[in-house]
């Protein structure tokens, strides 16, 4: 399902593939005051059109694709609290230029006005689409779907107050499943937020950071239960690796360097690669007898049961 590559012994293609990450504080790493910072990681290695001097998640992605023997030319343009219509409407003349590859993500909620309703990203993509399209008629421009906001689960009212952590990915989702089946422009969804919900309803990740983090499990949200954390950001990172190279992110192992820059085991680095790696390939040809309880949010229930009998059984 992903090509191979022995990391590093790849030489460098003769030109960069040039990639423009448009997003907002879920793209570039908030909160700063995560240590480390993923906000501040390498933003010497990517350009930031804004002139922010952030690294974040496009850098993140930078380092992987060193790491991996890839020549990628990364830039960045990111804005907090904004969705793809703010892009586009305000900062159209700054990513308006030739590239080989556009990530577009907007707002967590999919409209900070409407939460839940795809209009105005599926308005928005598409202009933006055509603008690098018009620019390079062979760029392909994909949307990061992102994840569950656990203070609109469980603290704040949203239309997700009181469901299940994995709706929100799931529904949102679905809002860009629906700007990419409205544009024949746009190339496909990278399911961040579907990842995540693997790694909750493994177990690895907690599903509820209000009631205490349990043992062995990580956080994959910041301390505001709204960004990410450290282990959440590497996760949105390998994924998105997945996503536009091809490649199988759990090819970087326990001794991934990435992964030691933000200060993540070795176990944990292959656990997270793990569910990267099972998402796209779910995306691409599902596994027999397993790929349909990850196709809703009744079959991730139905696994994260089984791990608790699992657990108390034990």
């Amino acid at each position: 399902m992903f090509a191979t590559l022995a990391l590093g012994a790849c030489a460098l293609p003769a030109s960069a593939t040039t990639i423009l990450f448009v997003g907002n504080s879920f793209t570039y790493g908030e909160p700063a005051g995560a240590a480390p910072l993923v906000q501040n990681y390498k933003p010497g290695s990517v350009t930031d059109l804004n002139g922010s001097n952030i690294g974040g998640v496009p850098a993140l992605f930078k380092a992987l694709t060193v790491e991996a023997g890839l020549n990628y030319d990364v830039s960045l343009e990111t804005v907090p609290g904004v969705g793809v219509d703010y892009h586009y409407n305000n900062k159209l003349a700054v990513i308006n230029k030739p590239f080989d590859k556009v990530l577009l993500q907007s707002y967590s909620t999919l409209d900070a006005a409407h939460p839940g309703n795809p209009d105005t990203l599926t308005k928005y993509a598409d202009l933006l689409a055509q603008a690098f399209h018009a620019q390079n008629p062979n760029v392909e421009v994909m949307l990061t779907s992102t994840w569950s906001r656990a203070d609109l689960t469980y603290k704040t009212a949203s239309p997700w107050y009181g469901q299940s952590i994995y709706q929100m990915a799931l529904d949102v989702r679905k809002g860009y499943d629906a700007a990419d089946a409205a544009s024949n422009l746009i190339d496909g969804v990278i399911p961040v937020g579907e990842t995540w919900n693997r790694a909750i309803a493994a177990g690895v990740a907690d599903a509820n950071p209000y009631d205490g983090i349990g043992a062995g499990q990580v956080d994959l949200w910041a301390p505001d239960n709204y960004h990410a954390s450290v282990y959440g950001y590497y996760l949105e990172a390998l994924t998105i690796y997945g996503s536009v190279t091809g490649l199988d992110p759990r090819a970087f192992g326990a001794g991934d360097l990435v992964a030691r820059d933000l200060g993540i085991s070795g176990t944990m680095a292959l656990a997270l690669q793990q569910f990267a790696a099972d998402q796209l390939a779910a995306e691409q040809v599902p596994e027999p007898g397993m790929a349909w309880m990850f196709a809703s949010l009744g079959g991730l229930m139905v696994l994260a049961r089984r791990r608790q009998r699992g657990t108390a059984a034990a």
